[in-house]
């Protein structure tokens, strides 16, 4: 399989398990989306965190349509200090595997779960 030729990217620093549990991985479920005025990459996302509903910026425009993402469930960073982006707070962070030719896809259970099943 063509996918299992191509070699990975070297693995980041080894880190501590105290420091990947401080991360709030969770799954949301996208409410909304639309592209970010003067962006060619951002989607403004509304998501269902199980906390709350909250705003996400996400640099997936190039991937997926407003259209296609709506209803999806997916895999947030939900602890991550909010930023700015484009002049919106952005946050947390749709967590996103990306194949050696850069194309971006989702991460989401194989089945549903509720918004805001922690991943551990």
């Amino acid at each position: 399989m063509e996918l299992e030729s191509q070699p990975a990217t070297p693995a980041k620093a080894e880190i501590s398990f105290d420091d990947f549990s401080k991360m709030d991985i969770r799954i949301g479920k996208i409410l909304k989306a639309e592209r970010v005025e003067k962006s060619k990459k951002l989607l403004k996302l509304q998501v269902d965190t199980g906390l709350d509903s909250r705003t996400v910026m996400s640099g997936i425009a190039e991937h997926f349509t407003p259209e296609e993402v709506v209803g999806r469930q997916v895999t947030i960073l939900v602890n991550l200090a909010p930023r700015k982006i484009m002049g919106v707070e952005s946050q947390g962070m749709i967590l996103m595997a990306e194949d050696k030719n850069g194309d971006l896809k989702l991460l989401a259970p194989d089945k549903e779960v509720s918004p805001g099943s922690a991943v551990s």
